[in-house]
């Protein structure tokens, strides 16, 4: 075959290709088919010998894989370099682009208006074959602890990911899906989908409200045992230097040992004759810190709200801290007796209505008892109902020694709206707001109870 040749079939796969993305494109961002690509883009799969369905975007990739066994490997090798030769790569280059487009649209069309549980659990079958496409097995993240640029682009792949499911169950009839045993459990625990259940848990009972409820733990398990890993290290109390330390074999310290008694190193018998052993000092201050915490239960704090109430039952576990919890929105409620069980403290939230945080103020000031010796995490996005009131409130608990911890957000990323004049006063103040990740948070209290 001649160059022109070569080149000419090379033009024309290439402009094949065009087709097919165009219609990928047209399709994503207009619902209205285009004629001429939608023509087009049928001969071209037809002349590949690909099935008419691809290009259907009611029909899921399991749907066409179970009907055209022969397509699951290709779906899932889409990005292993071709080694045929020049002219039949190209061909290949089309069929993959085809492919690609299928699944492209199946993943990123996600359309408007009511989702039911069958549109869901066919979204979440393409997004595991998009995934396995990207590398990951079994529809799992590759990579994702081992940094590089590859780890961080399956991390970014899989937050793109959870944004769209998170749409699509805000837009199904969760309550149908819940009262089915079966699609209940293939639901993936997630924030959005946490809402959701915390908004409509009223509206629940049964099988459905036992789903919710099973669903709720197991997200709370999940990202308990992540926040666990951060606070594990945290030792809680100053040494007490004014405590002797305790003569029992556990607290020697043998390295100060040999060092002070250097003086007595006699070189003929080549020995180290101790006169005097000396001992760590392990005792640890027996005033407890007190941890409050309290939690704007608005709607748009939810994210903030589940990982604080989280993290406030794990510091109540530690040795020595006294944490109490408090949630408010035009009242306020006393959730300490609950603190060690997030589950439990979920599910007696109630999202939405006002914010009115001097209610939460009046609840939280006579918990403070030893200011030097309390930290208060207010949890908070400050659209309050009486500003001026509220932070005069915060200032006043800084003032008297408190350690005040204001948090705007914190999640695995991103800023969230913060009443820009709270946020200003606040950092005049020396407590600027804490948003983004809670590891912050994390740092900022082990700084407290260290």
């Amino acid at each position: 075959m001649s160059w022109h040749s070569e080149n000419s079939m090379a033009s024309a796969e290439q402009n094949r290709r065009q087709v097919l993305y165009w219609r990928l494109l047209a399709r994503l961002f207009d619902n209205d088919e285009q004629p001429a690509l939608e023509s087009a883009s049928v001969a071209i799969v037809d002349d590949l010998g690909l099935p008419a369905a691809l290009l259907d975007p009611s029909v899921s990739v399991d749907t066409l894989v179970q009907r055209f066994p022969e397509l699951a490997s290709e779906f899932r090798d889409l990005r292993t370099p071709g080694e045929q030769p020049d002219e039949q790569e190209a061909g290949r280059q089309v069929r993959r682009a085809a492919l690609v487009s299928k699944l492209l649209l199946n993943v990123f069309a996600t359309g408007a208006g009511e989702v039911t549980a069958t549109r869901l659990a066919a979204w979440q079958q393409d997004a595991g074959w998009f995934k396995q496409a990207l590398g990951c097995e079994d529809g799992r993240q590759a990579g994702g602890t081992s940094g590089g640029a590859a780890g961080a682009g399956d991390r970014e792949s899989a937050s793109v990911l959870a944004g769209l499911e998170a749409d699509l169950v805000s837009r199904m009839r969760l309550r149908e899906v819940l009262a089915d045993p079966v699609l209940a459990r293939q639901l993936t625990p997630s924030m959005s989908l946490i809402e959701q259940l915390l908004r409509d848990k009223a509206n629940l009972s049964g099988v459905a409200l036992a789903n919710a409820k099973a669903l709720i733990r197991r997200f709370v398990d999940e990202v308990a045992e992540v926040l666990r890993t951060q606070v594990e290290k945290t030792s809680v109390g100053a040494i007490d230097r004014s405590v002797p330390p305790k003569r029992v074999f556990r607290n020697l310290d043998v390295e100060r040992t040999i060092w002070k008694n250097l003086v007595n190193w006699n070189p003929e018998d080549q020995r180290l004759y101790v006169d005097r052993l000396y001992y760590r000092r392990t005792a640890r201050r027996t005033t407890p810190a007190r941890m409050i915490v309290v939690v704007d239960q608005s709607g748009s704090m939810v994210d903030a709200m589940v990982n604080c109430t989280i993290l406030a039952s794990i510091f109540a576990g530690l040795p020595k801290v006294d944490v109490h919890l408090i949630a408010y929105d035009t009242r306020a409620l006393d959730l300490t007796p609950w603190v060690n069980d997030p589950f439990e403290v979920l599910l007696r939230t109630q999202l939405g209505g006002g914010t009115d945080g001097t209610a939460a103020l009046t609840l939280a000031q006579p918990k403070v008892s030893d200011p030097r010796n309390t930290v208060v995490v207010w949890i908070s996005d400050f659209y309050e109902w009486q500003c001026e009131a509220v932070f005069a409130g915060l200032e006043a608990l800084h003032r008297s020694g408190v350690r005040l911890i204001p948090v705007g957000s914190v999640s695995s990323g991103g800023q969230q709206s913060v009443n820009p004049w709270f946020r200003q006063r606040l950092k005049d103040l020396g407590t600027p707001v804490i948003s983004g990740h809670i590891r912050k948070l994390v740092f900022e209290l082990k700084n407290f109870l260290t």
